[in-house]
């Protein structure tokens, strides 16, 4: 009778590795449940601290400055150090970030915790989604993609309710939520603790600091439109973080923060839903539908301030909300196919880059344009961006090789 004993140990290990999925999604979650934090306070430190739109605009695009320069300079550090490690240091990060939340009164100690805030996500961003990965069931095949792609649009969503609700209902609203966050945090660390490393440390840590975006081969050709796909609909989330508060006070007429978070979350909380839709069919068929469906949502936002209407807005947003769901955990896919474990934390590095950099120059030029238009004009140029997002992707989405073609693409 065959020695049954390596395949019963590699079942083990594979059973030990899968129990770090749970501790790792929570503690990707709980990353942008801190990034969400601020969003509901917005409006307050306008009031307050006579913050503009376009200081506001200024913290989204130094939290983007911040992941982006953690992505590329940190963004391979867990296949050197461990995914455990890294994700320790990013939830210290994140830590501090919200420490320094505590006491904000001047636009100066706003934008140095969203910039601390950004270095903490991208770390998280390749190292905790890595790990994520790392520890996914093989089945269903598509649970690792949508639960690398949708833990970020749940933390965000999760984020920003608590944040609104604490804040308008819960007493020191400037100060409980990032109380209550800290703790979530270090609630992540614990678990984080005491689950298996998925990734052993490997030589090379310093040689991995020094700037590089990697791709393999075989999913260059899908990069053009995933990168369209990831800037226009993480670009309008940033949209939704820095003008929306702004743009449902003034436009839409309402100033609670509850409404806020509850606005900001139906652009968000539907990508949960939509995302596993995606797994029904094959990724350039899944994006082309995300963005159509992304894309109608758009216009169907600046249709909805140009008639002042909130019901219609908070419509429109689950609508793109959806789309977005489906057309990013696609092209995440994609990106994934075929991938081997040390391919990851760059796949997502690269991911991520494209996010928040797209992000970041967007809500810049969209910041500095506001001194200048008025937020419905900020916000149909944000339509016509996805509109022509959306005809790229349907014209040029792509899917992965096959097997046959990545040995194609290797002899060439």
């Amino acid at each position: 009778m065959p020695n049954q004993a390596p395949t019963r140990t590699r079942a083990i290990r594979r059973a030990t590795l899968r129990s770090a999925f749970v501790p790792a999604a929570t503690a990707l979650v709980a990353a942008f449940v801190a990034t969400a934090a601020p969003i509901p306070l917005f409006n307050t430190y306008r009031a307050e601290d006579n913050f503009s739109n376009a200081d506001i605009a200024i913290t989204v695009v130094a939290y983007s400055v911040g992941t982006v320069a953690a992505l590329l300079v940190l963004g391979r550090l867990s296949n050197h150090l461990g995914r455990r490690r890294t994700a320790f240091m990013a939830l210290a990060l994140l830590l501090v970030g919200c420490l320094l939340l505590l006491d904000v009164h001047h636009i100066g100690a706003l934008v140095i915790a969203r910039l601390l805030t950004g270095l903490g996500v991208g770390l998280a961003s390749s190292g905790l989604t890595s790990y994520l990965v790392d520890a996914a069931p093989g089945k269903p095949a598509w649970l690792a993609s949508v639960a690398a792609s949708q833990a970020p649009m749940l933390g965000l969503t999760l984020g920003a309710i608590g944040s609104g609700a604490l804040v308008q209902f819960g007493p020191s609203p400037r100060e409980l939520i990032y109380l209550a966050v800290g703790a979530l945090l270090l609630l992540s660390a614990l678990l984080i603790l005491i689950s298996p490393e998925t990734a052993q440390a490997t030589p090379g840590a310093w040689r991995a600091l020094l700037p590089r975006v990697h791709l393999p081969v075989r999913a260059r050709h899908l990069l053009p439109v995933a990168a369209a796909v990831f800037v226009v609909t993480w670009s309008t989330g940033a949209f939704y973080q820095a003008f929306v508060p702004a743009l449902i006070d003034d436009q839409l007429h309402n100033h609670s923060t509850l409404v806020l978070a509850l606005v900001f979350s139906a652009y968000m909380a539907p990508s949960v839903l939509g995302a596993p839709l995606s797994g029904r069919f094959s990724p350039a068929t899944a994006q082309r539908i995300g963005m159509i469906v992304f894309g109608t949502g758009m216009v169907g936002i600046v249709a909805s301030i140009a008639a002042d209407t909130l019901a219609l807005f908070i419509a429109a947003s689950v609508i793109g909300g959806v789309g977005q769901g489906i057309a990013i955990s696609s092209a995440i896919r994609g990106l994934l196919h075929g991938s081997v474990p040390a391919d990851r934390a760059p796949i997502f590095a690269t991911v991520y880059l494209l996010d928040y950099g797209g992000a970041a120059i967007i809500s810049l030029v969209a910041g500095q344009l506001s001194n200048t238009f008025s937020l419905p004009q900020i916000a149909f140029a944000y339509g016509g961006l996805a509109v022509i997002a959306t005809v790229f992707t349907v014209l040029a989405a792509k899917n992965p090789h096959t097997v046959a073609d990545a040995k194609t693409v290797t002899r060439v």
